[in-house]
């Protein structure tokens, strides 16, 4: 522990306090400390925050509780906590899981007492450490624990209307992605982030692999970037210090700052149980919870929703109340606290009573919080928008205590492609956006749907400063030229050092002319002087998207005057229209629909090869994959084999951005881990569906992120050989909200673009063959500069290219053979028209393309009538 604060200490503290001044972590140990007359003096300031934000959001005097039933899945764990009497061994129980019908029955009870909230709680993955759990789940048909959750969830909505809250221990961001849809709310505990319980033996969290702060952490985070309403909290008096205890809530206020998705924050107070290692251990002090909770409330702010288990706190509600909280959790008046079996609920109208005398009144909430209820989408999944419904009060958002739970049914959501009969909103865009423009440079939603821009200033990577002496340079050079191969990752940083920074500072234009020499003299060696391209359309299918994607100007909420989402015999049309003019591939990808079912897109891909059997179906990004696969419960390998029965030909390497996590949650939100991205592409090949690799940079990335990135794609390609091209995207950044917000720089330079181009060719060579620039980002000066640097093709026609121009770039939506032909003319090298496969077309397919010149008559501007 710290060693006591002084008077002098403390009265400053509480004065910062008082006057609603920031506390930093120094500050915030002291105050944990206070006792007598100074706890008394923060108790008063906290009630204050809490006071000011209960009246922000219509609840002045309210104190909060859920009704709910406990529901233990399992009480198998891989974990082994010091102070833990919930987890057990198998030869304990008499199953190793709760069977479905005890399950039900346990739901069914509580409906009927008018519970409303279904806790699920279990161990973490006891599978990874039980036999008897593996064995269960596999003579049951699951694939793990969280399948048998989901499940679960599932049948507790449909057949008794309860609202799942899970609490299932470390998620993974492709967890939460698969149990959002069934629950409006999520929960793990932070507890700490001391390290120390984790690593030392004989602590806490020792041999407890969940228990890692650092993982902890990362779920409170994929939490947030999957939108979901999560609960959190810490746990005191587990052998942590104030200090841990301080780093622990300003860990907490991080994440609900950067992404908005805390809901409530738990502070609980340690109870020594028999039996366990931790038996001897002394109960946390009453009035040192009172301080951590108040210290949590000044810290956290008046937002954030603060609880405190009312059966863990004796008869001291009266002090919890003033300390700052504003809930008492979850109460069941049927089931016990299976954590703590030997503290039993408060009965519900003796804390109505007890919160009544302490100035307050007891409301009902749901698991969802009311904030959360009336943001709706993206927090809200539509497939369980009714069964919260039937049970908020429309007007509060709060609980309506005049109900019955009733079962009704858990599905996709009605509509989407399968059952709508016309396109929606502004179905045009892919024509108009030349024309008229995108209504405004950013969403109503601007300043919250990104999350917090100051907080994310924080993770702003750094780039090195470390310069080039000539002599790496040369060598790097050197090595380029004669062993591609062996080129290290510092050569390569040496090579892009000679675009200088981003304001031209430390260029070397004599090098860098060098390096695109010999970058170019490798493409020669590898695919010759042909500059390639395919004649293809886009089609975006909807740009309804509530990831909340930072360096997006597409994405837009399904209100918003700009947003479309087309029927599926639109994409249809639109890809009969590429065919008739001489298009080989439609290239489809869209927006992340909330309404959109996992199976619409087998039907878009049904439906092009029954309008268009010879089209190859370049379609859907890893995003879009996984996407799929969460919605319809299905592994990666298992969605991609349906893709490919339903027609697709190729996926899309979009959604990689940079392959660096550092990056990735700067740039995005809810964008899939690199880790995710690798393992779809990965098994796309390996299922036999070729893929192409892209990089977007230019933005909150530094040089090192671009080697890194390149290096990985080779990795992979080496493993795998499913890269057909790689694919060089600088970010558009004119209507990018991260650059609106000042955080991003606009794109990168042309000399940058002209080092980057030539190092993933020399980085590339004898791996992938052929190296991409994007026309519609780069202008036609800037395409021939690279295609003397190493570029052997230009992409597509595009007939549609809506993302790039809604981000502002100036260069089109479509180009035209003959643009594309002007473009390459003063290179002097040849051009042709390829497939995506990069094989010749068909005579007939380049007789029709001449015909329209690669592009459809419908998209084409109208010139003016002079």
């Amino acid at each position: 522990m710290s060693a006591n604060p002084t008077d002098a200490a403390l009265r400053r503290a509480l004065a910062r306090a008082r006057d609603g001044k920031a506390l930093d972590v120094t500050e915030t140990v002291v105050l944990l400390q206070a006792r007598g007359d100074h706890l008394e003096t923060l108790l008063d300031h906290a009630a204050r925050v809490r006071d000011a934000g209960l009246a922000a959001v219509g609840r002045s005097g309210v104190v909060t509780y859920s009704r709910k039933v406990f529901i233990p899945l399992t009480r198998l764990c891989r974990d082994r906590c010091g102070y833990c009497t919930f987890a057990t061994a198998p030869h304990k129980l008499d199953s190793p899981f709760l069977p479905p019908d005890e399950v039900l029955e346990i739901a069914r009870q509580g409906a009927a007492l008018g519970c409303k909230e279904a806790l699920f709680t279990l161990g973490d993955r006891p599978e990874d450490r039980w036999h008897q759990a593996r064995e269960w789940l596999d003579a049951h048909g699951y694939d793990d624990t969280l399948s048998y959750v989901r499940a679960m969830a599932v049948r507790v909505l449909e057949e008794t209307g309860l609202l799942p809250h899970l609490n299932p221990g470390v998620m993974t961001w492709r967890d939460l992605q698969r149990l959002k849809p069934v629950s409006p709310s999520m929960g793990m505990m932070l507890e700490t982030t001391s390290e120390r319980l984790f690593a030392e033996k004989g602590q806490a969290h020792y041999g407890s692999p969940d228990k890692d702060p650092a993982v902890r952490l990362r779920v409170l985070e994929d939490a947030g970037r999957t939108n979901v309403p999560f609960t959190t909290g810490i746990l005191i008096g587990i052998g942590e210090t104030v200090q841990d205890r301080a780093e622990s809530i300003f860990a907490i206020r991080r994440v609900a700052r950067e992404y908005g998705g805390i809901q409530e924050v738990i502070v609980q107070n340690f109870r020594a149980k028999p039996d366990t290692a931790m038996r001897g251990m002394p109960d946390a002090d009453l009035r040192e919870l009172a301080a951590t909770i108040a210290v949590a409330r000044l810290v956290l702010g008046p937002k954030v929703r603060i609880q405190a288990p009312p059966n863990l706190v004796d008869d001291e509600y009266a002090l919890m109340i003033r300390a700052g909280i504003d809930d008492w959790g979850g109460i069941s008046p049927l089931t016990p606290d299976h954590v703590n079996p030997e503290r039993p609920w408060p009965q519900i109208d003796d804390l109505a009573a007890r919160t009544a005398a302490a100035g307050f009144e007891l409301k009902e909430r749901l698991t969802i919080y009311p904030e959360y209820v009336a943001a709706g989408e993206p927090w809200l999944d539509p497939r369980l928008r009714e069964h919260v419904a039937a049970l908020a009060d429309p007007r509060t958002g709060l609980a309506r205590e005049d109900v019955t739970p009733e079962g009704r049914p858990w599905q996709e959501p009605d509509g989407g492609f399968q059952a709508a009969a016309a396109s929606s909103g502004r179905a045009d865009l892919h024509v108009a956006i030349d024309s008229e423009g995108r209504t405004a440079d950013r969403r109503a939603d601007f300043d919250s749907v990104y999350g917090d821009w100051d907080a994310l200033r924080a993770r702003l990577p750094r780039p090195a400063t470390t310069g080039r002496v000539a002599a790496e340079v040369r060598e790097a050079l050197r090595v380029a030229e004669r062993d591609p191969a062996a080129l290290t990752d510092e050569q390569a940083l040496a090579l892009l050092g000679l675009a200088g920074d981003q304001n031209g500072v430390g260029a070397d234009d004599a090098g860098l002319d060098e390096l695109t020499r010999i970058a170019d003299g490798l493409r020669r060696e590898a695919v010759g002087d042909d500059v390639t391209y395919v004649v293809n359309r886009n089609i975006n299918f909807t740009n309804v998207c509530y990831t909340g994607c930072r360096f997006c100007a597409f994405a837009q909420r399904r209100t918003d005057a700009d947003a479309f989402t087309l029927s599926l015999s639109e994409v249809a049309d639109r890809a009969a229209e590429a065919w008739d003019a001489g298009a080989t591939e439609v290239c489809m990808q869209g927006g992340i629909h909330p309404d959109l079912p996992g199976t619409a897109y087998f039907d878009i891909a049904r439906a092009v090869k029954e309008r268009c059997p010879d089209i190859h179906v370049h379609a859907f990004s890893p995003m879009e994959v996984v996407n799929g696969a969460a919605r319809t419960n299905l592994s990666i390998a298992e969605w991609l084999h349906a893709a490919k029965e339903a027609g697709v030909d190729s996926l899309p390497g979009t959604a990689a951005e940079i392959l660096d996590d550092d990056v990735r949650w700067v740039l995005t939100k809810g964008k899939l881990p690199a880790a995710e991205w690798i393992e779809v592409i990965t098994t796309a090949h390996r299922v036999g569906i070729p893929t192409t690799s892209t990089m977007m940079y230019g933005h909150v990335d530094t040089h090192e992120h671009w080697v890194r990135h390149i290096r990985l794609i080779r990795d992979i390609q080496e493993e795998t050989g499913g890269f057909r091209e790689f694919v060089l995207l600088p970010f558009v950044h004119h209507s990018a909200p991260i650059y609106l917000a000042g955080i991003a720089r606009p794109g990168p330079t042309a000399r940058e673009n002209r080092a980057v181009h030539a190092l993933a060719r020399i980085m590339l060579h004898g791996a992938i063959p052929n190296i991409q620039c994007s026309w519609v980002k780069l202008r036609d000066d800037l395409c021939r500069s690279v295609l003397a640097g190493g570029v052997n093709d230009l992409g597509g026609t595009l007939m549609e290219e809506t993302i790039s121009r809604m981000a502002g770039s100036e260069n089109g939506s479509y180009k035209t053979i003959s643009e594309i032909a002007a473009m390459v003319a003063p290179t002097g090298r040849p051009l042709r028209q390829r497939t995506t496969e990069y094989g010749v077309p068909t005579p007939e397919r380049i007789v029709a393309a001449e015909r329209s010149d690669g592009v459809c008559q419908s998209v084409r501007r109208t010139l003016p009538v002079l």
